[in-house]
């Protein structure tokens, strides 16, 4: 069994990412990402940090901006349409979820395509299926999709099922694995998505060559999910209680990890597997929407 190192992988990506930034530099001109936080969500707080520390760390421009949870529907636009304008910002993300009261989609509609380095704006979501080269392609699939190229999982021909519709990472997922890659690699699989409503979910994933779960639900695959010499992607982040860790809690994925790994030939961990990718290619693609914005 093969453990995919998340870690590692996002090392390079940033390496690569950094020679861009480097370049950028050279022309006098510094990538910026503005994250956009509403509210006081401990895990979107954490998730905010760990992107604000990355840019500093890449030599980004990073402009953090928290505002209350009392923050209206029209307060939140007007930013938006402020960052849109805004030269020094190339990349713009609001962090999800919003409060109740917020419209998720209208603030993303709002958000200029060109800076969604989030991939959810209807533009983007809509060149991702038409295999538009110039489309933004969100964070985690893009990550998941680099693990397996990483990892050398050949995806041609590979009968992968997606665990979860969500357009976050299962539906762009399918997309990108579908997509014709013409000799290249991390596509022209054959795809299949199964989610709650699924019959028989286990009969479904164990003819799969790779499965990627994204369901949000602590261990919900197990051994009887996954067939023998299978590859797991397990995109899942569950804090489940532990009273013997100092926080009172630990990670776990959507994959039973103990009883499933024994059957894989590669998977990744949760910790260490898709998480990092996640921050390291919303780097990447606020390097790209630089590049295109500053041509």
């Amino acid at each position: 069994m093969k453990l995919i190192d998340g870690k590692a992988v996002a090392a390079e990506v940033e390496l690569e990412t950094k020679a861009r930034i480097d370049a950028l530099k050279a022309r006098g001109i510094t990538p910026g990402l503005a994250v956009v936080l509403i509210g006081e969500d401990p895990a979107s707080q954490a998730y905010v940090r760990n992107k604000d520390k990355t840019c500093a760390a890449l030599g980004m421009h990073s402009r953090k901006i928290e505002l209350p949870a009392s923050t209206s529907q029209e307060e939140v636009l007007n930013l938006v349409t402020e960052l849109n304008a805004d030269p020094a910002i190339h990349g713009i993300l609001v962090q999800s979820p919003p409060p109740k009261h917020i419209d998720e989609h209208a603030v993303t509609i709002a958000i200029d395509p060109r800076k969604d380095v989030d991939g959810f704006h209807p533009v983007n979501v809509a060149k991702l299926a038409m295999e538009d080269p110039t489309a933004f392609v969100p964070c985690t699939p893009l990550g998941c999709q680099r693990l397996l190229i990483a990892a050398g999982i050949e995806t041609s021909g590979a009968e992968v099922v997606v665990v979860g519709r969500s357009l976050i990472v299962g539906k762009p997922m399918a997309l990108l694995l579908m997509a014709r890659n013409n000799g290249g690699k991390g596509g022209d699989a054959t795809v299949t998505i199964a989610h709650s409503r699924t019959k028989d979910l286990a009969a479904v994933t164990r003819r799969a060559d790779i499965v990627i779960a994204a369901i949000g639900r602590p261990k919900s695959l197990g051994a009887d999910h996954i067939k023998e010499g299978a590859v797991v992607i397990d995109v899942g982040i569950n804090r489940v209680a532990d009273p013997s860790t100092k926080s009172g809690y630990r990670l776990v994925g959507d994959i039973d990890f103990d009883a499933v790994a024994p059957k894989c030939s590669a998977i990744t961990p949760v910790p260490g597997g898709v998480g990092p990718m996640t921050i390291a290619m919303l780097m990447s693609n606020t390097v790209t929407a630089c590049e295109r914005l500053t041509a």
